[in-house]
């Protein structure tokens, strides 16, 4: 998987918890006209378990997002200090897509 799709993953991941932390909320507060011992134990079991799930998850995103920064920082010093190295680099990128794009093109067209 790339790095790109990687984000985009944990980018969903993140917005799905953070919807079905809201929809537990909206269900327990729903809820609250059951009564019962085993209710009410259950409504606290939930509610235990989101906090866990929220702190949890706020201590990843804050995770994923110190090192995505710490990559930045470290890749905004590289281009710093080597410019040409990284101009270089992103041609030859440029080059290596370009031909992939151009030969694929090219093969589209004979199948026709």
């Amino acid at each position: 998987m790339s790095h790109s799709n990687n984000h985009v993953t944990r980018e969903k991941v993140y917005d799905d918890v953070k919807v079905l932390v809201k929809d537990v909320q909206e269900l327990l507060k729903a809820t609250t006209s059951v009564v019962g011992d085993k209710a009410n134990d259950a409504r606290a079991r939930v509610q235990d378990h989101l906090k866990t799930v929220q702190d949890k998850l706020g201590d990843h995103y804050e995770t994923v997002r110190s090192k995505g920064q710490e990559a930045f920082n470290h890749t905004d010093g590289y281009v710093r200090d080597n410019p040409w190295n990284a101009v270089g680099i992103a041609a030859g990128v440029g080059f290596a897509v370009g031909i992939a794009f151009s030969a694929s093109l090219f093969l589209r067209g004979r199948d026709d």
